[in-house]
């Protein structure tokens, strides 16, 4: 098993004993001892009160205890979980844990050369009991360059009619074939919501306004790469959304109470793309996706980002990875903890190569793979030899 650490571990500011002897201590010293203690402890709780709401884990003390085994990613002897060739990339993955249907669910960018050798971009799924035997690729979207709908971000529950909901993007390259110069999306790619049941079966997509409803879809502009996170009371009555995505080369984020009405809170959060966002001791994490490597940052009101001072940077294990040696990117961080057999925060990340050019265009449209890593408290990754 290959770890690495990342972070030292978070340490709390604790109380000083007061060193005064008790003989000398006077009544009036005990009662201003007494005194500041109160303004401190009133001040701190003023302070919980302004964090926006963290969900705790189900079973917080049992996640807080040593590290134990975890018998589906022990046995996997490849960080790789799905692996591309010549002609077909897989990018951007998303994994969640089905507990209906007992299966992993890998939710990803497929990128195929057609038998025109026109380029086209998927949403796509993979289905796993174990994360070592994956279903092949099903498509979830129609074959039309002017769509290439991609790049799953994140899957919620809708509280209102108890629906998944998956946020996508557009990415239209038309009139892109094997061995042209490099492009990327056009300016008509946008941020995409679909509903399903049963993770299964999706519906039509339904357009995020990030911009709000006064503005029209022809102005909203370029973005890509949408993340939507459900912040309230709990995750089953969630008072406001956070739509994270990016725009001009930056992550910026809008906020809405129903995911219909979306009012732009936040620019320039960090440069970079692939947003991904949890919590975790009273702070959110943000892992994206800077020109190489996971980025990572840190903030208590999800506005306001600061670096992560120990990691500002994650590249796991990609100096002995020739299939990640081009760019190493796109880290989807999800929290399984309480998943039989798991019980750990899990990575998954798509790699590019082998090769090292990555403004190579097989490098960008094939090439690409899906890895695998995993942790006990976010600090220390480790994935399969």
């Amino acid at each position: 098993m290959v770890t690495q650490r990342h972070l030292h571990p978070f340490r709390q500011r604790g109380h000083h004993p007061t060193r005064a002897p008790r003989s000398v201590r006077s009544v009036r010293s005990v009662r201003s001892v007494r005194s500041v203690r109160s303004v401190r402890s009133v001040l701190y709780l003023l302070s919980l009160l302004s964090l926006p709401f963290l969900p705790p884990h189900p079973d917080a003390h049992a996640a807080a205890a040593p590290a134990s085994p975890s018998p589906l990613l022990d046995a996997l002897s490849s960080p790789l979980l799905l692996q591309g060739d010549a002609r077909t990339a897989y990018r951007d993955p998303l994994l969640v844990y089905d507990r209906d249907h007992h299966l992993f669910r890998l939710y990803y960018s497929y990128v195929r050369e057609e038998e025109d050798h026109l380029i086209y971009w998927y949403l796509a799924t993979s289905a796993s009991p174990d994360l070592q035997n994956w279903t092949p690729p099903r498509i979830l979207t129609p074959k039309d360059q002017n769509l290439n709908y991609a790049s799953p971000g994140s899957i919620i529950r809708d509280p209102a009619t108890g629906e998944y909901l998956l946020c996508a993007q557009t990415y239209p390259i038309a009139n892109f074939r094997r061995g042209d110069k490099l492009r990327f999306a056009d300016d008509r790619a946008r941020l995409w919501l679909f509903r399903s049941p049963d993770l299964e079966t999706w519906s039509a997509p339904e357009l995020i306004r990030v911009k709000g409803l006064a503005i029209s879809e022809k102005d909203t502009g370029k973005m890509i790469d949408p993340y939507i996170l459900p912040v309230g009371a709990s995750l089953a009555t969630p008072s406001l959304y956070y739509c994270f995505y990016k725009q001009d080369g930056n992550l910026h984020c809008s906020t809405s109470p129903d995911l219909k009405t979306w009012t732009p809170a936040a620019i320039n959060l960090a440069h970079g793309e692939n947003p991904c966002v949890i919590a975790k001791d009273n702070e959110y994490i943000l892992y994206y996706a800077p020109y190489n490597g996971i980025g990572v940052k840190r903030s208590r009101d999800l506005i306001n980002w600061r670096d992560d001072p120990d990691t500002p940077l994650l590249t796991l294990g990609q100096t002995t990875w020739p299939w990640a040696e081009a760019r190493l990117t796109a880290g989807y961080v999800e929290d399984m903890r309480a998943v039989p057999g798991v019980g750990k925060y899990v990575m998954v990340f798509h790699g590019s190569g082998p090769g090292a050019d990555r403004k190579n265009e097989s490098l960008e449209n094939a090439n690409s793979h899906i890895g695998i890593a995993w942790s006990d408290d976010l600090k220390t990754w480790r994935w399969p030899k």
